[in-house]
């Protein structure tokens, strides 16, 4: 605390991130297209321009502090979790996706596709503890309901995302819950409480939301789906049960991984083909694990050129009391996650800056944590360069700014969290 408090803050030090925006956004309006301009390129220039910056250091100096961003187990957890989902979602292919579309249309009427995707995204997420790795496994089964029943697509894609999200931020597996608890100081029991009677209220009115859309639609085309293969729904029960009973997520995902290509094997597909499909898996997973690459060296960069210690200079100024106070810790990880587009990433940087904050509002470190998992969801949830939107939009081929207005969840999350701030935490001790 004491190192941060010594560093000068420097508005200066988030320039980078203000010409990302320009050169990401920009193009993306002028071709009304969020993907048309790459967010790996635009990342790039941001970096650039960080590189630019400090004079005081010289450029060998700047690629240590690059390298020393990156030397985090977190970082290194998301990007193998990343590839191990790709190599999980590939194995089984369109197939395995398509088996548990005709699975769920087999009970449920077709209208309500998307409020029971959602449900199972959240049940998933709560159970693994990644938010990535659920829509890596939910999406590509809500664009074969979709082809086959004319469903919304980007409704679809918007609750697959929203209930990911769910569990990203309440599953005691979470790298964000992790992340929140250790540096605050508490209770992983004591924060999912505090978590859990914010996020219900909003988990309610999606599904409330989600009703209307259901009950209203015209109808959704007929469908009969075809003959089920059991065999290919064992991957994902085996993933569902290993992630409830807490088995680690690298475990789950390389069981399921095994268990598929037995048995696509055992029904006749190719080894070549099944070796393929592995690896076009994991191949659909690198402009996402680049993207977080590039955002953990550029955001590096901006806290030691004293980017981060502006933005608490700057909420010292703007809030005043207790609510204030969790306005700013709000605003804070919210800003983290808009520059760095990892929730995990954000929340750590925000954490001791948080701390600070809530020792002299008097918040607790219930709350605190909270906050902090919340807006860091809340804002990654709804971020098109995200790596959650990143990895929907790629798999199912819609475009982000068609989803963004679905995303009920991350929206009604963040009202339920600032109506909240006005009740006083159910853990009293810091």
């Amino acid at each position: 605390m004491q190192e941060l408090s010594q560093k000068k803050g420097n508005w200066w030090a988030l320039l980078p991130i203000a010409v990302f925006l320009v050169v990401y956004i920009g193009f993306s309006l002028i071709f009304n297209d969020f993907y048309a301009m790459s967010v790996v390129v635009a990342f790039m220039v941001a970096i650039l321009v960080a590189c630019l910056q400090n004079r005081k250091l010289k450029f060998d100096d700047k690629l240590s502090v690059m390298a020393k961003g990156l030397a985090d187990k977190n970082i290194v957890t998301m990007i193998l979790i990343f590839l191990a989902a790709g190599v999980f979602a590939g194995t089984l292919g369109r197939e395995g996706a398509k088996t548990v579309a005709d699975l769920f249309l087999s009970f449920i009427p077709s209208n309500f596709s998307a409020l029971v995707l959602f449900l199972v995204a959240c049940f998933v997420s709560t159970a693994m503890g990644t938010s990535c790795g659920t829509i890596t496994v939910i999406a590509p089964i809500g664009l074969a309901i979709s082809q086959a029943t004319g469903i919304s697509l980007p409704l679809i894609v918007g609750s697959v995302i929203g209930g990911a999200m769910f569990g990203d931020n309440l599953s005691f597996i979470s790298d964000t819950t992790i992340a929140a608890t250790s540096t605050q100081g508490c209770k992983m029991k004591d924060k999912f409480k505090e978590n859990f009677f914010i996020a219900l209220p909003a988990a309610i009115l999606t599904i409330v939301v989600l009703l209307i859309f259901a009950l209203t639609s015209d109808g959704a085309s007929d469908y009969t789906p075809d003959k089920i293969n059991v065999w290919l729904l064992l991957p994902y029960v085996l993933v569902l049960i290993g992630g409830i009973v807490g088995i680690n997520v690298f475990v789950v995902l390389i069981s399921g991984i095994v268990t598929a290509i037995v048995i696509k094997l055992a029904l006749g597909v190719e080894l070549l083909a099944v070796v393929s499909s592995m690896g076009g898996g994991a191949s659909g997973m690198f402009e996402v694990i680049m993207v977080t690459v590039l955002v953990t060296v550029l955001s590096a960069l901006m806290r030691e050129f004293g980017g981060f210690d502006a933005l608490l200079s700057g909420i010292k100024k703007l809030f005043k009391g207790k609510v204030g106070g969790q306005l700013g810790i709000s605003l804070l990880v919210s800003a983290m996650d808009v520059a760095t587009a990892n929730n995990t990433v954000a929340i750590v940087m925000a954490a001791p800056i948080a701390k600070t904050i809530s020792e002299e509002y008097g918040i607790t470190s219930t709350k605190t944590a909270s906050l902090l998992d919340i807006f860091g969801s809340v804002v990654q949830g709804i971020i098109p360069y995200g790596a959650q939107m990143v990895t929907a939009v790629s798999l199912t081929a819609v475009s982000a700014g068609a989803v963004i207005p679905f995303l009920f969840y991350p929206y009604l999350l963040a009202l339920s969290a600032l109506a909240f701030m006005f009740i006083p935490s159910f853990k009293k001790k810091k």
